[in-house]
This record gives C-alpha cells, sequence and structure tokens, in this order.
C-alpha cells in the first residue's frame, strides 16, 4: 500500500465527510425560488420564504409549537407495533430505514400526537414527518393516528390533523393499505361525538393517506401550493394523455374544483382554526339544546293529551 493510498485518501474522505456534517450547522438554507435565506429569518417567519411565499415543510414537534399557546403541548405515548411485519428488503433491509429515520427525526414513527390548548380551547392535534420515510402511513403511523382519536373522544376534545405524506408505506404492503380502513373507521366513531374534525393539507398530502382520514375532515384546509393529489401528476398525465394545467393538483385548484374548503397561509392557521372550532362547538350544543328540548315537549304531550 503507497503513501497515497493509506493517507492522501483517507484524508480527503475526512474532509468531505465533516463538510456533510455541518450542512446542519449551517447558518443559510436555500428555497426553491433559488434564493438564499438566513435560517433564523425563515424560522421567525414560520418556515415561510418571505421572497416567494412558499411554505416549507415543518417537524411535527415545530407545527405543535407554532399551533398551541404559548407553544406549551404534551406529545403522547402512541402503540408501536413490532417492526418489519413482512421481512422486507429491496437495496436495504426496512428494518435499518425505519433505525435511520428514527435517528435523524427522533420519532418513532411518522405521526405525532400532542395535546394541549389553542386560544384556551383545549385540542388534540396530530401531524406527520415527511422526513420520516416520506410521511408515509403504515402500522405505527395507523395505530398513533387512532390513539389520537381514541384519546380526543376520551378528553371531549377536538381534533385537528395536519397531512404531509406521500402515501402508504410500500414496505408493509397489505398491512399499511389495511391503515387507511382502520383508520377511516376510527373517524366515522369520532364523528358519533359530533366533535369537530378539521383537516389542514400540507405539502405534499397523497396516495393512501388523502383517500383515507385526510379527506373526511368536517373542515379540510389546505396550505398556498400544497401538492394534493391521490396518483402523481405524471401518472395521470400519462393516462388521460392530455396537458394538464400548471397549477394541476395545487391546493388552490383543489379548492376551485369543490376538493378541499380553503386555502390559509400558515401564520393565519391559528386564527382560522380557533374560529371554526368556535362556531362548530357552538353549532353543538345548539343541537345538544334542540334535542333536550324535543325530549321535554315528548313528556309534555302525554300530559297534554290527557288533558285534553
Amino acid at each position: 500500500m503507497n503513501w497515497i493510498t493509506k493517507f492522501i485518501k483517507p484524508r480527503i474522505k475526512s474532509l468531505f465527510k465533516k463538510k456533510s456534517s455541518d450542512v446542519k450547522d449551517t447558518l443559510w438554507t436555500t428555497c426553491e425560488c433559488k434564493n438564499l435565506l438566513y435560517k433564523d429569518d425563515l424560522s421567525k417567519n414560520l418556515s415561510v420564504c418571505p421572497k416567494c411565499g412558499s411554505h416549507h415543510k415543518l417537524t411535527p414537534e415545530e407545527r405543535f409549537k407554532i399551533f398551541f399557546d404559548n407553544k406549551e403541548f404534551e406529545i403522547l405515548e402512541t402503540p408501536l407495533p413490532k417492526d418489519d411485519p413482512l421481512k422486507f428488503v429491496d437495496t436495504k433491509k426496512y428494518t435499518d430505514r425505519l433505525k435511520k429515520a428514527r435517528q435523524q427525526t427522533n420519532q418513532s414513527d411518522a405521526i405525532s400526537i400532542a395535546n394541549g390548548k389553542l386560544n384556551g380551547l383545549d385540542v388534540t392535534v396530530g401531524a406527520q414527518n415527511f422526513s420520516f420515510i416520506g410521511g408515509s402511513l403504515g402500522a405505527a403511523a395507523g395505530e398513533a393516528f387512532i390513539h389520537g382519536i381514541h384519546n380526543a373522544i376520551e378528553k371531549r376534545n377536538p381534533f385537528v390533523f395536519f397531512s404531509c405524506s406521500g402515501g402508504a408505506r410500500m414496505q408493509e404492503s397489505a398491512v399499511a393499505l389495511m391503515q387507511m380502513t382502520r383508520s377511516v373507521l376510527a373517524v366515522h366513531e369520532f364523528k358519533k361525538t359530533n366533535l369537530p374534525y378539521i383537516v389542514v393539507m400540507t405539502n405534499p398530502t397523497a396516495g393512501g393517506v388523502t383517500a383515507s382520514f385526510a379527506g373526511l375532515g368536517d373542515i379540510i384546509i389546505g396550505e398556498p401550493k400544497a401538492i394534493i393529489a391521490f396518483a402523481g401528476r405524471r401518472v395521470i398525465q400519462d393516462t388521460v394523455k392530455e396537458e394538464l394545467p400548471e397549477e394541476f393538483q395545487t391546493a388552490e385548484f383543489v379548492k376551485d374544483h369543490g376538493g378541499i374548503d380553503l386555502v390559509v397561509e400558515r401564520k393565519y392557521l391559528r386564527s382560522t382554526i380557533s374560529t371554526l372550532l368556535s362556531i362548530l362547538l357552538k353549532k353543538k350544543e345548539a343541537k345538544v339544546i334542540s334535542t333536550e328540548n324535543v325530549t321535554e315537549v315528548e313528556e309534555i304531550l302525554p300530559q297534554t293529551s290527557k288533558a285534553i
């Protein structure tokens, strides 16, 4: 082994490794508009580009901090089923992908659930982390979502969910697809309580998540320019054999065609959802009062008929 192989090559590799490991510690980042942004300025602006308005992805913890009152919340421990039920291997072992995703995100899986207050109102909130294998829906994510629903029912809380996902997790095949049905059934049970269920679709929300619990909100909100879809644009274009509009599958396009109710900038989400919840909860109270009045009338009617 000569000195180039023994000393020079390892030195070069270490320099590149050191440079890549310091990327997270840099003070600047870039946006899709190609502008260089100071990370602190981007963070203060709720991770929205001040130049083009692009809404950058947030982790669940970042989402909770900007949503809950005084950044105070409790992240719930959710059930964690056995990893890799199918012993799946592609270019890597699925267990290795899970291990890496957990190290990078400090989460057990893609969905996190938290309890906190929104303008003084107790709410249960869920969020997906796209950095965890594309925010994909697998057995653990399904369990987390269902646990969040159960928690909201138990505490009589409205449930708000921030979706961000590429769809069902292919490494779990039918086990992942089964979570679509399970989550829909959970939402159905939640709606029996007449408590509000609000979904905020962030960029991107696609596949099995769009086709299941994310599409069932009493009110569905999209963040600006968020991609909201089931199948990808290229798949659809190759199927219909027609050129699609440039804004196809954006939140604005989906809203204009009746797929969602509102498009709301991130800085207005707290106030908008707070207002919606106050309206929906008052309607719920009115419905309960109305039902009680009907019961009272039914009790009085027999007495009235006897008097007649």
